[in-house]
């Protein structure tokens, strides 16, 4: 079984924000291979289902951004979910271009709370993970105001693609090789 875990922050006045592409990356998986979700436990809202013959769990940890690891871990250890191989986390990105893509099997937290929660909580830092590229923060803005900003028109666009393309990411960490889907989506 594996989990996908959207990272971002709950309630509507965060749903379009650059910090959300996790959450709305979940919601494209949701849509696209009918998996509801309905269910509310371990402080996150997720749903189960099969995607391409592999059993999953979507996640939207519902904790706000800087404490995802602890939802996270919650479902890890109640599904017995083995987070070196079966866990992947799709996430904001500002040192990437609004779009692109970053494919990784481990590394730091290069400054994400979220990701830095949820490597304080497993323990390491390897597991898979996607990087949605939302762009650098302008000059002189706070950055924690520039990820809770919303896309100009044209990035919405361009972001609309991504979460397709991040969803595919998805799909295919659980079957290809990391160098296979690091050669095809970086």
């Amino acid at each position: 079984m594996y989990v996908i875990a959207g990272l971002g922050n709950p309630g509507d006045k965060y749903a379009l924000t650059r910090h959300n592409v996790g959450f709305r990356t979940i919601d494209l998986l949701s849509d696209k291979y009918n998996i509801s979700l309905t269910e509310e436990k371990h402080k996150g809202l997720f749903g189960k289902g099969v995607i391409e013959g592999e059993k999953v769990i979507l996640l939207k940890p519902q904790t706000y951004m800087n404490l995802s690891g602890e939802c996270i871990r919650e479902v890890l250890d109640y599904y017995k979910v083995d987070e070196k191989d079966q866990l992947i986390v799709i996430y904001d990105d500002i040192s990437l271009a609004p779009g692109k893509l970053r494919i990784r099997g481990k590394g730091s937290a290069g400054g994400h709370n979220g990701i830095k929660n949820i490597i304080l909580h497993l323990g390491h830092d390897t597991f898979k993970r996607i990087k949605v590229g939302v762009g650098e923060k302008p000059k002189g803005y706070d950055l924690a105001d520039y990820v809770l900003g919303h896309f100009s028109k044209e990035e919405e666009d361009i972001m609309k693609d991504s979460f397709e393309r991040a969803s595919q990411a998805a799909v295919a960490l659980m079957h290809d090789s990391m160098d296979q889907v690091m050669n095809k989506f970086n």
